[in-house]
């Protein structure tokens, strides 16, 4: 094959169990760019100037965005941010649920939840 049938990935579907305040979260504490909620209902949130999206789906199953590996959450979402330390602080300080910023080969990255506890991971 020469050339690829995708050209990029346009969007991610993420679990909440509440869609309003879902969608005012990863607006107001990720910064995010809220689209629309449209009557589906579906939250349409864009990831800064690029084309890559983010669709909150309500749910009321026990379910989430990230899986397991031997019983331990792994995330499926990363994002990255050059201002690393200021975004942990950031989160800190919004009471969002934050682990430690590791490094790893001068690779550093941190996890997080959002309220509906899908792990996500940011690096840079």
């Amino acid at each position: 094959m020469s050339k690829p049938f995708i050209e990029q990935v346009h969007y991610i579907r993420i679990p909440v169990r509440n869609l309003e305040q879902s969608a005012q979260w990863y607006r107001d504490v990720l910064g995010l760019q809220l689209l629309s909620i449209t009557d589906a209902p579906l939250a349409i949130i864009k990831v800064n100037e690029g084309p890559f999206l983010l669709i909150l789906v309500p749910t009321d199953d026990e379910t989430f965005a990230h899986f397991t590996i031997d019983n331990e959450q792994a995330f499926s979402i990363g994002f990255t941010s050059s201002k690393l330390t200021e975004f942990h602080q950031h989160l800190v300080d919004n009471q969002v649920t934050v682990e430690d910023i590791e490094e790893d080969n001068g690779h550093a990255y941190f996890h997080f939840y959002d309220p509906n506890g899908n792990k996500l991971q940011v690096h840079w």
